[in-house]
């Protein structure tokens, strides 16, 4: 079911700093120059997603501080998925902002499942995801892996060009979306639940429609795992 669309704002806050989340326990600066630190992330390479246009190392840089994944008019773009923080709950917070992007590119943050455990309902907590409809982004749990009953999800109105602080706090009792330390969404269904451990990744997304794509960027100034 879907929750009820609110408003952001964009005065910085943190998720981690209002809610006293702690020390970082894992995460990344992004600090070096050049492609992404390889004893952190793996990056992604080959077909892209839904098996349109392609991943590339090649659309990843690292400089000042930020990470940038580029798109190009053909859908040629990039995604990574991190070796840290492979872990049964927990709290991931992103520092993320994106180009005036061509709708057809949709920046995602997501929980994955990690490698080799076993997950059959198809875990995927998407804390910020980017649609068609460029004002917003949206939070996804989904828990099943097909059907009418597959998922619950808000929408917050957004300016995603700006930088914005997006998080989401994974325990036993449920699961929380933020952004700038604001709850945008919940859901405390037992059964909603992931029953794997599960890891950061961070995604610039084509979903072409046949016509032409305007080159596109999503920048990420940190991720950071807290216990």
């Amino acid at each position: 079911m879907p929750q009820a669309a609110v408003a952001a704002t964009s005065n910085g806050a943190q998720a981690a700093s209002n809610f006293g989340w702690g020390p970082v326990v894992a995460g990344d600066e992004f600090s070096n120059t050049g492609a992404p630190d390889s004893t952190k992330w793996s990056v992604f390479k080959g077909t892209g997603h839904a098996g349109k246009g392609i991943r590339s190392a090649a659309a990843w840089s690292v400089a000042n501080g930020v990470a940038t994944v580029s798109g190009d008019a053909s859908g040629t773009t990039g995604g990574m998925s991190a070796k840290f923080a492979q872990q049964k709950y927990g709290r991931w917070e992103v520092r993320m902002k994106t180009s005036a992007r061509d709708p057809k590119y949709h920046p995602v943050a997501i929980l994955w499942p990690n490698r080799g455990t076993g997950a059959t309902n198809c875990p995927e907590i998407d804390f910020a995801e980017g649609s068609t409809d460029t004002t917003t982004m949206k939070f996804f749990l989904h828990y099943k892996c097909s059907g009418s009953d597959f998922q619950t999800y808000s929408k917050t109105t957004i300016d995603s060009t700006q930088w914005h602080n997006y998080a989401v706090e994974w325990t036993p009792a449920g699961i929380t979306g933020f952004i700038d330390g604001v709850k945008t969404f919940t859901d405390t269904n037992p059964a909603h639940q992931p029953t794997v451990g599960m890891h950061q990744t961070l995604q610039l997304d084509w979903f072409p429609d046949g016509s032409a794509t305007k080159p596109s960027q999503m920048q990420v100034d940190w991720v950071r795992v807290y216990k």
